[in-house]
C-alpha cells in the first residue's frame, strides 16, 4: 500500500507496537480481535487504534473486528518487514556489540552484515560470526555489499564525521545512537535514539508516584 498521504509522525510510531501486541495474538491461537479487546491489552483507546489503522486503509470489518494475521501482514509490508533491509554497525563497543547481537532484528526483516571500528583491540574480534574490520574496509564493503542502514555507536564528536562518510557512500538509512541529534544535507532518513531521554521519562514518573502514593 502507498503511503501518498502524510502520516504523522506519532501514528508511525504505535505501529511496531501494534505489530508486536498481533504477534503475540498469533502465538496465543487468536484469529481475530476488536478495535475494543485489542484497545484493552495496549492501554490505548479503541478510537485511536480505529484513527490509525484508518490512515492506511482501516483493515477492519464492522461487526468483525480485526483479522489477527491480515493485520499482522499488512502491518509488516507497512513498516518492511518484507524488504529485508540489511544493516551494520560503526562502533563495536559495548552498544555496537549489544546490538549485534540482538536476534530480534532479523526476525523483524533487519539483516546484519557487518561491524566495523578503529580501536585496533576490537578490530578481529568477533561478534554474532562477524569479525569486526577495520574502518579503512568501509568504503570496499559498501562497494561490493547491499547496505540499507548504519547504525551509528560512535562517540559524540566522531558522529557528524562518521554520518557524512556513510552518506556519501550511498548508505540511505543511519540509526544514531550518538546523544547529538543529527542531521545532514543528503537524502538520508535518520532515526536518533535516546536512551536517556527514555530514562528521564521513567524518573519523572516514578517520582511523581513517590510524590503521590497510592
Amino acid at each position: 500500500m502507498g503511503l501518498d498521504k502524510k502520516i504523522s509522525v506519532a501514528v508511525i510510531k504505535r505501529l511496531p507496537r501494534y505489530y508486536r501486541y498481533l504477534s503475540d495474538l498469533l502465538k496465543l491461537g487468536i484469529t481475530r480481535i476488536s478495535s475494543k479487546e485489542l484497545s484493552m491489552r495496549m492501554g490505548i483507546t479503541a478510537s485511536q487504534i480505529r484513527q490509525d489503522l484508518n490512515c492506511f486503509g482501516g483493515f477492519g470489518q464492522q461487526g468483525y473486528g480485526y483479522n489477527v494475521e491480515h493485520l499482522y501482514n499488512e502491518i509488516g509490508n507497512i513498516l518492511g518487514v518484507n524488504n529485508k533491509f540489511t544493516f551494520i554497525i560503526i562502533g563495536a563497543g559495548n552498544m555496537g556489540q549489544a546490538l549485534a547481537n540482538y536476534a530480534n532484528f532479523e526476525k523483524r526483516g533487519f539483516i546484519f552484515t557487518g561491524i566495523f571500528d578503529v580501536n585496533p583491540n576490537l578490530i578481529g574480534k568477533k561478534i554474532n560470526n562477524r569479525e569486526v574490520m577495520d574502518m579503512s574496509h568501509l568504503d570496499e564493503f559498501v562497494k561490493n555489499n547491499k547496505v540499507d542502514i548504519a547504525m551509528l555507536c560512535v562517540p559524540y564528536d566522531q558522529t557528524p564525521i562518521v554520518a557524512d562518510k556513510v552518506a556519501r557512500l550511498g548508505i540511505k538509512g543511519l540509526w544514531n545512537f550518538s546523544p547529538m541529534d543529527l542531521k545532514l544535507p543528503y537524502d538520508v532518513v535518520i532515526e536518533n535514539v535516546h536512551l536517556s531521554d527514555s530514562l528521564m521519562v521513567l524518573g519523572y514518573k516514578l517520582t511523581q508516584k513517590l510524590k503521590n502514593p497510592q
